[in-house]
């Protein structure tokens, strides 16, 4: 039984609580329909079940795809043109032939995308089944159509494992025990972290005398809206941490955190300097995600190196500005297929990015419409005309995502810096990549990138009398905050070098990098 009829309409008055969770909004938003009226099993699937499988294009009758289903393994696709409404470049009938079911009582679901739309189909009933293109949107979805295809997505989990699955997500973002359990449950299975209880008390009492200038912090948040998006964001880029900052001291001796990704009154996440008091106050009593922070003091010789006063110049001349929405997804993918955990994949990418141009085109242009142009040498092109010139031009989609971000590119509202790499560019104007910081771009690293960063001490002597109070394992830095032990896999291991970060896969579970990446 086909379902075409029920496919919802996506309209920009949607409302979602945040923009990040793009994969989990686009899923929840085309199946929130066949929600209403199923109870769910007790049992729930694994988050990961919610993201689509790539299956293939069709593009014609004589281009046939077939492949095999989690319900029908036996299945094959074909595209007929036709213009029934008589309109200037017709629409299209995209025939879908399923067989061979593995039970009786299964059922298929599957996602079908172009760059103008995203739709979504189930069959149940071994036959032949159509899904109908009244209309194409004009010259350039025809010739997409024709030359492209029709990309079809499989939701391996089936209709009810997917439902599951997003049962399973939504308590990542709750705010509750419930949720903090989840995010460490996720992060043990698919990234092997670990969750060791650090003896009482966990929250150190922090001498702000022994904390420089280039001190970087580390924060890992495991409850909430933040502890949910850092759980996803920690699976695809491998870093043990979600969130950075970084201390400064004027010239009178009195601390602060510098920050990009600091919620002003307005609810906006921009780039702010506070006092450390402020802030560490903030985290004690106010933070609801529960953070764990690490502080990571820089090496002597590079806190010798630091030059405060750039370093200062470069941090208020950013205070104020947005977060770095524009590039926020750049540093995590560098290759076209060896950054995205399976299923995902650059098609997932692209179907995701085409709902949420058309669910929240504002967000969709502050987060990678932008940076999109940017690297097409293009201005103002919507997400349809970026991928309709990307393949004219005899590229692809995935090929586009890995064109590496440039630190001095300048985006409508300024410069754009994600929370670590507002603190490279910082450790950049300080001097801390010198002689090679004009062949490195900081917007490429993520958190891990970072914190590998052979800038740090290496000497547990010269660490603060307080840090790691009490624990009984020593870590190589310092953890101020937090019930579980923090790590940091790869902390303080290696030198920078020219085009860093530019071309290395993250895959999950051991996140492997070539040398030289």
């Amino acid at each position: 039984m086909a379902a075409s009829a029920m496919s919802p309409s996506l309209s920009s008055s949607h409302p979602f609580p945040t923009h990040y969770l793009l994969t989990f909004l686009t899923l929840s938003s085309l199946l929130t329909p066949l929600a209403h009226g199923l109870k769910l099993p007790c049992r729930p699937k694994d988050p990961i079940d919610i993201l689509p499988t790539f299956v293939g294009t069709v593009s014609s009758p004589n281009n046939t795809l077939e492949w095999k289903g989690a319900c029908f393994y036996k299945n094959r696709a074909w595209m007929e043109f036709h213009n029934k409404t008589g309109s200037e470049f017709g629409g299209g009938t995209l025939h879908i032939k399923v067989s061979k079911a593995h039970s009786w009582t299964c059922m298929d679901l599957y996602v079908f995308a172009t760059p103008y739309r995203v739709t979504w189909d189930y069959y149940f009933l071994a036959r032949e089944h159509t899904l109908e293109f009244k209309e194409w949107e004009g010259k350039a979805e025809f010739e997409y159509v024709k030359n492209k295809g029709v990309s079809i997505f499989l939701m391996e989990a089936g209709m009810l494992g997917t439902l599951q699955a997003l049962w399973d997500v939504f308590p990542l973002f709750t705010n509750t025990g419930w949720g903090e359990n989840s995010n460490i449950g996720f992060l043990e299975k698919h990234m092997g972290a670990s969750f060791d209880t650090r003896p009482q008390p966990w929250v150190t009492n922090v001498s702000v005398d022994e904390i420089h200038s280039g001190d970087f912090l580390a924060l890992s948040k495991i409850r909430g809206r933040w502890g949910g998006f850092e759980t996803l964001e920690k699976w695809v880029t491998g870093a043990y941490a979600g969130h950075t900052a970084v201390c400064l001291k004027d010239s009178e001796g009195k601390l602060w955190v510098a920050e990009s990704g600091h919620e002003n009154e307005e609810g906006e996440d921009i780039i702010a300097v506070l006092p450390w008091d402020e802030w560490w106050n903030f985290e004690l009593t106010k933070d609801d995600s529960n953070p764990h922070i690490a502080l990571l003091p820089l090496h002597p010789d590079l806190r010798a190196k630091f030059n405060e006063t750039a370093a200062w110049e470069y941090a208020l001349s950013m205070s104020g500005k947005p977060y770095g929405y524009h590039n926020m997804i750049f540093s995590w993918i560098d290759t076209i297929d060896g950054n995205y955990p399976p299923p995902l994949d650059a098609h997932v990418v692209a179907s995701v990015m085409t709902v949420w141009n058309q669910i929240q085109p504002d967000y969709a242009a502050n987060i990678w419409n932008e940076a999109l142009n940017k690297r097409l040498g293009t201005q103002d092109l919507g997400l349809p005309e970026i991928l309709v010139e990307t393949e004219r031009r005899g590229s692809s989609f995935d090929e586009l995502l890995t064109i590496p971000e440039q630190d001095d590119w300048i985006y409508s509202d300024g410069k754009s810096t994600s929370c670590v790499s507002f603190i490279l560019e910082m450790y950049k104007e300080a001097g801390l990549f010198d002689p090679i910081a004009s062949s490195i771009q900081v917007t490429e690293f993520t958190i891990k990138d970072a914190y590998i960063l052979k800038f740090f001490e290496n000497n547990s002597s010269r660490m603060p009398k307080w840090c790691n109070d009490r624990d009984t394992v020593m870590l190589p830095f310092c953890q101020i905050k937090g019930k579980y032990r923090m790590e940091l896999p790869g902390y303080n291991s290696m030198d920078p070098y020219t085009r860093m970060n530019e071309r290395c896969p993250s895959l999950p579970p051991k996140y492997s990098r070539p040398v030289g990446c």
